[in-house]
C-alpha cells in the first residue's frame, strides 16, 4: 500500500494521475465511444436481416433507433465538414472555380433528397454487397445532402469577408496559404460555422424519414431509426407513437447539445473578431469538465501542441486567386478563355442531354404546365422568406447579443429546427378537411417550418460574432432605434442574413415536395405547385416528368440566386466588411 501511495503521489506530482473531474469525464466519453461502437457494429450485419419488419412501434426500441439515427447524422456531419473545408475554400479562393462551384451549389441544394437516394442507392449497395452498410451509406449520403450546402455557403461567405487588415498582417508575416487558412480564415469563420453546424444537424431531422426508407426497384429497405419509426406511426395513424417520437427527439437533442454543440459554441467564442473583451461569454459545463480533467486535459494539451506544429508548416499549396491572393497577380486571359469555353461546352452538353431525354416523351404543353406550377411555388417561397425575415431577424439579434440568453435558447432553437414538419401532417390534414380550407394557402406554412431556422441561426451567428467594441462605440454615440439598426447592426449581420436566406429559400424549394402533398393514413391533401408535381411523378415513376420538374426547379433557384442573392453577397463583400 505504501508503494501504491508513493507511485500515485509521483504520478500526481507529474500531473498524470486522474483527479475528481476524471470521475465525470471518463464515464461520459467512454460511454459515448461504446455506444458509437455498438451502433457501428450493427451496420456490418447482412442485408437479409432487414427483410422482416424493421421497425416496431413498441417504445422500448426507441433508444436503439435514436442511437442509429444519431450516428447517421453525426457521420453525415463529419462528411459535411470535409466537403465544406474543400469545396467552399476552392470556390472562395479561385475565381475560375467560383464560376462553376457556386452555381453548382445552387443546383445541388435545389435537388430533392429523394432524387439523391434514387440515383445513389445502387452505387452504395454495390460497394457493400449483401451488407447493411450499403444502405447505411446511402442514408448517410442523403442526410449529408441536407446538411452540407448550408455549411458550405456559411464558410464561403466568411472567407469572402475576412477583414482586409487581417489579410495584410498575414502578408506582412509572410504566411503561406496553409498557414493563412488555418490561423486566420478558419478561426474567423468558426463562430458562424458552428451555428450553421447546429442548424444543419437540426435540419437533417426533416429528411431522416426519407433517408431511412430506401426503395430499390420493387423492394423497399427500411433502416431502424427514428425516421422509420415516425413514418410507420404516420402510416398506422398511431398518435401515441408520434408522441414517443417527440419525446425521443427532445432527449437526443438535449444530449448532443450539451455534449457537442454547447462546448463548440463556448470554444468558438474565443475566435470572435474584436478589440475589447466581451462582457459575457458562453459557457459549457462539459467543456469545463474536460479542461479540468487531468487525463483529457493532458491529451488535449498534446493534441494542441501537435496541431500547432502542423499549422506552422509552410506547405507548398500554390497561389490562391481569392481574397488571400498576392497582390499584382493578374489573371491569364488565355487560360480564362479556355476555361470558360470548356465550362460552357460541358454545360451545353448537359442541357442537350436533359432536353433530349425530356422531349422523348413530353411536349411543349407539359413544359408550360410545369413553369406555371413553378411560378406558384416561387410566389410561396418569396412570401414565406419575407415573413420569416421580418420575424426572426430582430429575435436573432436579441439572442446573439446576449450570450447567457443564447445558452438558454440554444436547445429550444435546435429542437424547433429539428422538429420535422411530418409530425404536423395530421394536424393540417384534419384541419383542412374539417374546415374545407384551401390547401394552396394552408399547406404553405409546412414549407417554411423547417427552413426558417436557417435565417434565425445565421442571424444569431452574425450577432454573436459582432465586435463588442463596435457596439460600445454606438453606445457612446447614443445611437438608438432605427438609426442603430441601419448604421450598426443590419450592416454587421447582413452577410450572415444573406447566407441564411439563400439556404432557407433553397430548403423551402426542397421542402415543397413534401409540404405540397401531405397525407395522414389514406387521406391525401394536395396543393398546386411544382413540389406536388415532382412528388406525384416520383410516386408514378415517370422519369421524364421527374427530370423536367427537377430541371425547372434547379433553373429557378439558380436564376433567383444569381439575380438577387449574388448581388447582395457582392454588396456585403464590397461595402460591409468589418475593416
Amino acid at each position: 500500500m505504501r508503494g501504491s501511495a508513493f507511485r500515485y503521489a509521483a504520478l500526481t506530482a507529474r500531473g498524470l494521475a486522474p483527479n475528481r473531474w476524471d470521475l465525470v469525464a471518463l464515464p461520459l466519453v467512454l460511454g459515448v465511444l461504446v455506444l458509437a461502437g455498438v451502433g457501428a457494429h450493427q451496420t456490418l450485419a447482412p442485408l437479409a436481416t432487414l427483410t422482416g419488419p424493421a421497425v416496431s412501434l413498441d417504445p422500448i426500441h426507441l433508444p436503439e433507433y435514436a442511437l442509429r439515427t444519431t450516428l447517421r447524422m453525426l457521420a453525415a456531419m463529419v462528411a459535411s465538414l470535409v466537403f465544406t473545408f474543400t469545396y467552399a475554400t476552392l470556390a472562395a479562393k479561385s475565381r475560375r472555380a467560383e464560376m462553376v462551384l457556386v452555381p453548382l451549389l445552387d443546383v445541388l441544394q435545389s435537388v430533392p433528397v429523394l432524387g439523391y437516394i434514387s440515383f445513389t442507392i445502387v452505387f452504395f449497395l454495390s460497394l457493400f454487397p449483401g451488407r447493411i452498410a450499403g444502405a447505411e451509406a446511402a442514408a448517410v449520403f442523403a442526410i449529408f445532402t441536407s446538411q452540407a450546402w448550408n455549411m458550405a455557403f456559411s464558410f464561403y461567405q466568411s472567407l469572402r469577408t475576412v477583414p482586409r487588415d487581417l489579410n495584410e498582417v498575414t502578408h506582412n508575416f509572410r504566411f503561406s496559404a496553409w498557414q493563412r487558412f488555418w490561423q486566420l480564415e478558419v478561426p474567423f469563420a468558426m463562430p458562424g460555422l458552428v451555428w450553421n453546424m447546429m442548424m444543419s444537424m437540426s435540419g437533417g431531422w426533416f429528411f431522416v424519414v426519407a433517408s431511412e426508407a430506401i426503395t430499390v426497384g420493387d423492394k423497399t429497405i427500411v433502416l431502424p431509426g427514428i425516421g422509420a419509426y415516425l413514418a410507420e406511426a404516420i402510416q398506422e395513424k398511431n398518435l401515441a407513437a408520434v408522441g414517443w417520437v417527440v419525446l425521443a427527439m427532445v432527449l437526443v437533442i438535449i444530449l448532443y447539445d450539451q455534449l457537442l454543440f454547447r462546448p463548440l459554441v463556448a470554444w468558438a467564442d474565443k475566435f470572435r473578431f474584436e478589440l475589447t473583451a466581451a462582457q459575457t461569454t458562453p459557457e459549457s459545463w462539459f467543456l469545463k469538465v474536460l479542461m479540468r480533467s487531468r487525463v483529457f486535459g493532458g491529451l488535449g494539451g498534446s493534441a494542441g501542441r501537435l496541431g500547432a506544429a502542423l499549422l506552422r508548416l509552410r506547405l507548398p499549396t500554390g497561389r490562391s486567386e481569392g481574397p488571400g491572393r498576392v497582390r499584382g497577380a493578374g489573371p491569364n486571359r488565355l487560360v480564362d478563355a479556355l476555361w470558360f469555353t470548356l465550362v460552357g461546352l460541358v454545360a451545353l452538353y448537359a442541357v442537350w442531354r436533359i432536353v433530349a431525354f425530356i422531349a422523348s416523351e413530353l411536349g411543349w404543353s407539359d413544359v408550360w404546365t410545369v413553369f406555371a406550377l413553378d411560378a406558384i411555388t416561387l410566389l410561396r417561397v418569396v412570401v414565406l422568406i419575407v415573413i420569416a425575415a421580418v420575424i426572426w431577424v430582430p429575435i436573432g439579434v436579441a439572442i446573439g447579443l446576449r450570450p447567457r440568453l443564447a445558452e438558454k435558447v440554444q436547445p429550444l432553437a435546435q429542437f424547433l429546427a429539428a422538429f420535422p414538419a411530418n409530425l404536423l401532417f395530421p394536424v393540417f390534414v384534419i384541419a383542412i378537411v374539417h374546415f374545407h380550407a384551401n390547401p394552396d394557402i394552408w399547406l404553405s406554412p409546412l414549407m417554411i417550418l423547417g427552413t426558417q431556422w436557417y435565417i434565425l441561426f445565421n442571424v444569431i451567428a452574425g450577432a454573436t460574432a459582432y465586435p463588442s467594441d463596435f457596439l460600445e462605440a454606438a453606445t457612446n454615440f447614443r445611437m438608438r432605434g432605427w438609426q442603430w439598426w441601419r448604421k450598426v447592426m443590419l450592416p454587421g449581420i447582413f452577410p450572415y442574413f444573406v447566407t441564411g436566406a439563400i439556404t432557407a429559400s433553397g430548403g423551402a424549394w426542397n421542402a415543397s415536395i413534401v409540404a405540397e402533398a401531405v397525407s395522414w393514413g389514406n387521406v391525401n391533401v394536395t396543393a398546386h405547385g411544382l413540389g406536388a408535381y415532382i412528388a406525384k411523378t416520383t410516386a408514378d415513376g415517370d422519369y421524364p416528368k421527374i427530370v423536367l420538374g427537377i430541371a425547372v426547379m434547379s433553373l429557378t433557384v439558380m436564376a433567383f440566386n444569381r439575380l438577387l442573392w449574388r448581388p447582395l453577397y457582392a454588396y456585403a463583400e464590397r461595402r460591409l466588411r468589418l475593416d
